[in-house]
């Protein structure tokens, strides 16, 4: 069990419970069955967006000036898929890590099954997910293989904060982007549908997440803070950087070329990022994770 989030002599406490309580009240009064909440039958109307345009890598380039509105309405299609492919690459990881957190723990216990109840709700998320990029018109984006394989190293050793710090991470940074998305009526209905179902059901998964980083960071002596934070800067660069496969421009219809030079240089998107994560940034701050080789990534990946 040295991979497990759960150390053999860690003890619950009272916190823990409580809140794991009050996220199982608010899943019985507030959740969503995306099979039935979703509008999948309706044809996509090719006169929307697939995300809000400034949230698109291109927006403020030159190419995205260059480009007609059908095609800006195109990439951002890909781009959302993509976002929604990576979504659910990461949910898989999270899914592995939260069971292996409960293994072997008291299931009658509110922390078991309010875990449980977080993995219903992704397996949901990611199905969800799914049927959007597919209905979007998109292929299967996957992140490249040298983040897969760390995404298959990262699910099976990380544990304690490691774990549930880099599940933070990857929600909060979807959360941004997903509550302008759903608000904004230039995208096509049923992905703002999508959004707030993801955007209401995240924030209790991200209430745990950091309750669990405090809780475990609580007993971490300075050898474990800094290796872990580390962990978790590496594994937040991977993430981001993964969110938005290279494939879309060509998929859109784009020079694909040129189209990655400028999104890669493109400081409106990496300023969106910046401040979209300031919150974010400020929680890992706070629990002192934010060493000063961990910045070297976040600084990478745009998010400080």
């Amino acid at each position: 069990m040295a991979s497990s989030t759960v150390r053999p002599d860690a003890q619950d406490r009272p916190d823990e419970h409580e809140v794991a309580r009050r996220l199982l009240d608010s899943a019985a009064t507030l959740a969503y069955d995306p099979a039935t909440e979703v509008d999948w039958e309706t044809p996509l109307d090719k006169d929307f967006h697939g995300a809000s345009p400034e949230w698109s890598t291109l927006y403020g380039t030159a190419y995205w000036e260059e480009m007609s509105e059908a095609q800006r309405r195109e990439l951002t299609r890909h781009e959302a898929a993509s976002v929604a492919s990576t979504g659910i690459w990461f949910e898989m990881i999270l899914q592995q890590m939260v069971l292996r957190d409960v293994y072997a723990k008291d299931p009658t216990g509110a922390d078991v099954q309010w875990a449980l109840t977080e993995i219903a709700e992704e397996c949901r998320h990611s199905i969800m997910f799914a049927r959007g990029a597919q209905k979007l018109g998109a292929p299967a984006y996957r992140p490249h293989r040298l983040a897969v394989e760390l995404g298959r190293a990262f699910k099976t050793v990380a544990f304690g904060e490691a774990a549930y710090a880099a599940i933070l991470v990857a929600e909060e940074v979807l959360d941004v982007m997903q509550r302008d998305w759903m608000r904004d009526e230039r995208v096509v209905p049923f992905v703002r549908t999508i959004n707030n179902i993801h955007v209401v059901e995240e924030s209790r998964h991200m209430k745990f997440a950091r309750a669990e980083t405090r809780r475990h960071l609580a007993k971490a002596g300075r050898v474990r803070r800094h290796i872990h934070a580390f962990v978790i800067a590496i594994a937040s660069y991977v993430i981001v950087t993964s969110m938005v496969n290279k494939a879309v421009y060509a998929d859109a219809g784009l020079d694909g070329k040129r189209a990655i030079g400028e999104a890669k240089a493109n400081e409106h998107h990496k300023a969106m990022m910046r401040s979209s994560c300031s919150g974010l940034m400020d929680f890992l701050a706070s629990a002192r994770l934010l060493t000063k080789p961990a910045l070297i990534f976040y600084k990478r990946a745009h998010l400080i």
